[in-house]
């Protein structure tokens, strides 16, 4: 049955190599070649056939490689004398698996094992493909023959994997781990453990059944020296008598460990929760949505005298870590001042300690980078007066010489990072501010000679300074209104990727800033420069993503969606790869978690959304040919599959692999933006965070909901509306278009209910605003929602007449009306780009390229169904309701040119300035009036100090960057950037103006 020495698939080596050797170079002619002449020699052989389909699908030719792998699968069930082994059915599952068939190799794995039911290695080859299929019930008892045949440890390791993929990532019960517990107790009895992984293994199976007592004894005992190194078998024990309820004893344990790890902060955590008996410890962690606020006062569990007891001991027993250590540890201090915090929690603190105990930390570690990310946790336990004390004895400490001009700058940045994180929100505060930024620029010049030295590479000293001073400079623009001082950030963080262009904290700030500019061209530009890849598409995309999708730049949007699409996918393939080496090389803890990961990645909204907004743009890109629209809809499955994903959405549990933490302040998420609203204190807008990411993921939800509709809601208004011109020409409409019509009704009813409205209620909203009854703004879903809807509402009611209003009413001009109320409202604060944001151009893109497309859609397909005009008409009632359909549509177009023209007239004013007009006007808003305040200030600081740098000082390469830097180029490229968003945007509204003139050409030909 297996492959004899010097053979291949039955087949001697020496003829196959050769095939092997040209697919390894890429020389695909000759392998097929070469694999079509070894198949004429050996025409029964499964091997040699799929050698050939291996190298068809590896030239593109998918159809011919299934047909041809299939046969072999053939030959293999229905020859008996066929050579059947591991060689051939690995390459056969390769094929399969590339031409996503990976069943039918499971198929041929499970009849070789028939054959031959104890051969170990076809056995593991379809526990390899029941791996890639996630079957893990069926690894589970492929697993069980493994170790029955082999008695090997790993295979049995390999069943408990399994099982507990059931359970954790399956639908199997919590029974199954009394199962795979069970099955360990019984080979340890008889053969014990020899592997760390497999001590790992029982040691999780037990916490997952709360037997944290049954799991401390097996550490104990024999098998815990698996755990060679002894604080690692300490730090478990703790653990476990924490989550049995033994605080003090565990509260011992974790003493020991921070004897020989006085520097581990997360140790000194799960201290203090055990000296307080906090039965949440381990646990916070699970779902940080939902804890409880960290500023709240606690409710102890244990006395007040245990209490004080306690912490006393705890003070003693850190003083005593301090001094061993001769003072030198972070995480000593900061275990100090977290005693007082927990004492201030329980209300038997003074906040003065903690102040006391944050300002000499700040002397002895003030110079370090994580200075203030370590003591942010403190500060929101202290009131405004202990806060602003705290910031005043910090400055005083502050101006102590010190001798090291690195920490030095270490301690200035330290200071001025607690300026922003201790707000003062009064008007008279600005000039403050203004000083605050003019400090930081000074700082970071003065500094620069400390970086002259430095790779390219390496981070710059005071690099956070211009940070710190862009999110002054914008928090100054959010106060006043002033443009200037959004340019002046935008310039500064220009200049520090002059002379450093890896960046990324600079370029992920401009990325916002520029599209908050409508200067998104450049915000593209900066995120590519970011070289973002792999699972960072993931987590990072969203500061780019959500501008695009509502941009007129489709190419971009598409590379960028298809790049994230591609990871997925190309990781779906490679995970079940990597699961089965982590079975192999027996790492179990990573088999689980690469499922877990996989299983993540698989329910990201992320990947959702992706999926969804591919398949509108391609909508979209198509939108001005109706044939061609029908024929993208065709490969959308005409949107079946995403309406199936709208109505299941609430059922799944999304997960949201987004790093927040990352982006600036002013926009926590990726639909909140501070800035396009009035000001408020920056500290509440910290605690607000968690409230912004809850609202924002479930905004998500709701677009993914509505927007998943879009495809088969396109595609039903069209066959509806050409259904209601067929009615109106023919005595029964086609019966297909009518039941399409139908089925329109209740995905309407859906959009309404995700709007959060009825859809009597929402038909009724719609038509009080084209009444001028009610506002926009009075809404609580988006504008372009509600005129999506409008639009679908408009297409269905063509056919059905369920909507009727007083005379005249049709839902043509409900839907004109809309239209022009909506660009009406839109437009009526527009002002030029350069000092002012006025008009939300976002809003404009995706009311021209989705809600005005599918109108003109539907305007098509209705015009496609009209007769020619010399065809006869019926008479009477049919031939006047043709004429007051021709009518209305004519009427809609034209209202629909006069919003295109009145929204191209607006963007050909902008665009006709000259650019030297609107780079003047720009650069004005930095210009210092003597005696004045407002921005520029920080521009004039940095000018002055490059005017006064040499390059003796600073080194060749920094200063030639400096002098690189213009800011008259920078300010050129804002407004280009400006230009080519508004030029991108009106050639679509172009070519949507010319397609309405020539439908009401058609129209007229046919009426």
């Amino acid at each position: 049955m297996a492959s004899k020495f010097g053979l291949a698939g039955g087949i001697p080596e020496r003829r196959v190599r050769p095939i092997w050797d040209a697919i390894d170079s890429r020389q695909f002619k000759n392998a097929l070649k070469l694999s079509t002449s070894l198949l004429a020699k050996f025409p029964n052989s499964p091997y040699a056939i799929v050698l050939k389909a291996l190298v068809l699908e590896r030239m593109g030719k998918n159809d011919e490689a299934f047909s041809v792998c299939m046969n072999a699968r053939d030959v293999l069930f229905n020859n008996p004398n066929a050579s059947v082994d591991e060689l051939t059915l690995s390459t056969m599952q390769t094929v399969f698996q590339r031409l996503d068939h990976l069943d039918m190799a499971t198929s041929c794995y499970e009849h070789a094992c028939t054959k031959y039911s104890n051969n170990m290695e076809l056995m593991m080859g379809l526990f390899n493909c029941y791996v890639h299929e996630y079957s893990f019930v069926k690894q589970q008892q492929t697993a069980i023959k493994l170790y029955k045949v082999a008695n090997e440890e790993k295979f049995l390791l390999w069943a408990v994997c399994s099982i507990q993929l059931q359970v954790c990532c399956g639908n199997g019960g919590e029974k199954l781990l009394l199962l795979a517990e069970g099955l360990l107790k019984k080979h340890i009895a008889s053969h014990g453990l020899h592997e760390l992984e497999a001590f790992n293994i029982y040691i999780s199976l037990l916490e997952h059944q709360f037997k944290y007592n049954d799991a401390l004894e097996i550490l104990s005992g024999k098998l815990g020296t698996l755990m060679t190194i002894e604080v690692d078998r300490l730090y478990l024990k703790g653990k476990l008598l924490a989550k049995a309820g033994d605080f003090a004893a565990a509260a011992d344990v974790f003493q020991k460990v921070l004897e020989q790890r006085p520097d581990d902060w997360e140790c000194y955590l799960h201290y203090f929760d055990c000296l307080i008996e906090d039965e949440t410890v381990f646990i916070k962690d699970s779902d940080p949505m939902h804890m409880q606020n960290p500023t709240a006062c606690k409710k102890l569990q244990i006395s007040e005298e245990l209490f004080d007891s306690r912490m006393s001991d705890a003070v003693n027993f850190i003083i005593k870590l301090m001094e061993a250590n001769d003072n030198s540890l972070r995480c000593t201090h900061l275990a100090l001042i977290e005693i007082e915090k927990q004492k201030l929690l329980f209300r038997k603190g003074d906040s003065a300690k903690v102040v006391a105990g944050l300002v000499l930390y700040f002397s002895r570690f003030g110079h370090l980078a994580c200075f203030s990310s370590d003591i942010e946790m403190f500060l929101q336990h202290l009131d405004g007066n202990r806060k602003s004390e705290f910031l005043n004895k910090v400055v005083e400490e502050q101006e102590n010489i010190v001798a090291d001009q690195a920490k030095a700058l270490g301690r200035s940045i330290s200071v001025f990072k607690i300026m922003s994180l201790v707000d003062v929100a009064e008007d008279s505060y600005i000039p403050n501010l203004e000083n605050a930024a003019v400090n930081m620029m000074e700082t970071f010049c003065r500094n620069l000679p400390l970086s002259r030295d430095l790779d390219l590479q390496e981070t710059m000293h005071g690099e956070e300074l211009l940070s710190l001073a862009c999110n002054v400079l914008v928090q100054l623009f959010w106060r006043t209104r002033h443009f200037g001082y959004l340019l002046e950030s935008m310039l500064i963080l220009e200049f520090g990727l002059a002379i450093r262009r890896h960046v990324w904290q600079y370029k992920l700030l401009l990325v916002h800033l520029y599209s908050y500019w409508s200067a998104l061209p450049l915000a593209y530009e900066r995120y590519k420069s970011l070289d973002v890849k792999n699972i960072l598409l993931e987590t990072v995309s969203h500061h780019i993503l959500p501008q695009m999708l509502a941009s007129p730049f489709w190419s971009d949007l598409n590379n960028l969606l298809s790049d994230n699409l591609k990871f997925m996918n190309d990781h779906f393939q490679e995970s079940a790869d990597l699961t089965y080496l982590a079975y192999c090389h027996r790492s179990y803890s990573k088999v689980i978690e690469f499922v877990q990961f996989k299983e993540g990645l698989q329910r990201s909204s992320q990947y959702l959304v992706a999926k969804i907004e591919s398949a509108i743009l391609q909508l979209k890109q198509n939108s001005s040919n109706v044939d061609e629209q029908e024929h993208v809809l065709e490969k959308l499955n005409y949107g079946t599959h995403f309406v199936e994903i709208s109505s299941e959405i609430r059922c799944k549990s999304l997960t949201f692999n987004e790093d927040l933490n990352l982006r600036p302040w002013w926009t926590p998420t990726f639909n909140r933006n501070y800035l396009m609203g009035p000001f408020e204190r920056v500290s509440s807008l910290r605690e607000n965070r968690a409230s912004e990411i809850k609202h924002s993921h479930d905004r998500v939800l709701k677009n993914i909901e509505i927007r998943s509709l879009f495809p088969r809601m396109i595609y039903l208004s069209m066959h509806s509306a050409s259904a209601s011109v067929k009615e109106n020409m023919e005595v029964n409409g086609s019966s297909t278009d009518l039941k399409l019509a139908e089925e329109l009704k209740p995905l309407l009813v859906r959009f309404a209910k995700i709007m959060d409205l009825p859809f009597h209620d929402a038909v009724e909203h719609a038509i009080e605003i084209s009444n001028g009854e009610k506002l926009f703004e009075g809404l609580c879903s988006d504008i372009v929602d509600w005129m999506n809807f409008a639009v679908f509402l408009n297409a269905w009611n063509l056919s059905c007449h369920e909507i009727k209003g007083t005379d005249g009413f049709s839902t043509w001009k409900l839907v004109s009306s809309l239209f022009k109320k909506v660009v009406i409202e839109t437009m009526k604060q527009a002002g030029p780009l350069v000092s002012s944001i006025g008009v939300d151009l976002s809003i404009l893109v995706r009311l021209v390229s989705e809600p005005m497309a599918w109108h003109i859609l539907i305007i098509q397909s209705c015009i496609r169904s009209l007769p020619p005009s010399g065809r006869k008409k019926k008479k009477g009632s049919v031939e006047q309701s043709s004429s007051f359909s021709s009518k209305e549509m004519q009427e809609s177009i034209l209202c629909l040119c006069d919003s295109m023209d009145f929204i191209m007239k607006w963007l050909n004013e902008q665009l006709n300035k000259q650019s030297d007009e609107k780079l003047e006007a720009m650069l004005s808003l930095v210009r210092i009036n003597d005696g004045s305040n407002g921005p520029g200030k920080v521009l004039k600081t940095l000018q002055s100090s490059i005017s006064v740098m040499n390059s003796s000082d600073l080194g060749t390469r920094i200063f030639d960057a400096v002098h690189s830097w213009n800011p008259g180029n920078v300010t050129r490229k804002i407004v280009s950037g400006q230009d080519k968003y508004l030029s991108e945007l009106l050639g679509i509204c172009k070519s949507k103006s010319k397609l309405l003139q020539s439908l009401q050409v058609q129209l007229f030909s046919v009426s």
